[in-house]
């Protein structure tokens, strides 16, 4: 019986990259727009599927407001993913919980951040998660994601 191939442009489900989305970022577009900008997102999420599609991968991009949730997509993530991408929102500077699933994971994660951290208010200075994460950056808006992708696809190889 002949078998299908997949179509050239459809990346292996072996390169698949989690993306998570934290708190309150579900409110992006309306949520303090001097800070966080207009884009929604649905429209960072699209623009990650299109990058991932260009860069060999595919993405499942989820988004909760619940600490647990994350923690239990997290853990959740081997076999099935390659690597993660985050934005722990304002778990970044409190969530151990968060912090430890990444560590258990032993999968390289980038966390990201639309807004520069290091630059606002002394409490959010400090990142739980980025000790165990193989980078971060912080403060290019929506392009905080694309450039927190094309660095873990290099990771990744």
């Amino acid at each position: 019986m002949p078998t299908k191939k997949a179509k050239p442009s459809q990346p292996s489900a072996a390169r698949a990259v989690l993306v998570l989305h934290g708190p309150n970022l579900n409110m992006l577009g309306v949520r303090e727009p001097g800070i966080y900008g207009h884009a929604t997102l649905a429209s960072i999420d699209s623009d990650l599927a299109t990058l991932a599609g260009q860069l060999g991968l595919s993405v499942t991009c989820r988004q909760s407001n619940h600490e647990g949730q994350l923690v239990d997509w997290i853990q959740g993530a081997r076999p099935g993913f390659v690597g993660i991408l985050i934005n722990p929102a304002a778990y970044t500077h409190t969530s151990v919980a968060v912090r430890d699933a990444i560590a258990a994971t032993g999968l390289p994660t980038v966390e990201v951040h639309l807004s520069n951290i290091h630059a606002r208010e002394a409490f959010r200075h400090h990142s739980y998660s980025a000790a165990v994460c193989v980078g971060q950056i912080a403060g290019f808006g929506p392009e905080s994601y694309l450039l927190g992708l094309r660095a873990l696809a290099s990771r990744l190889g």
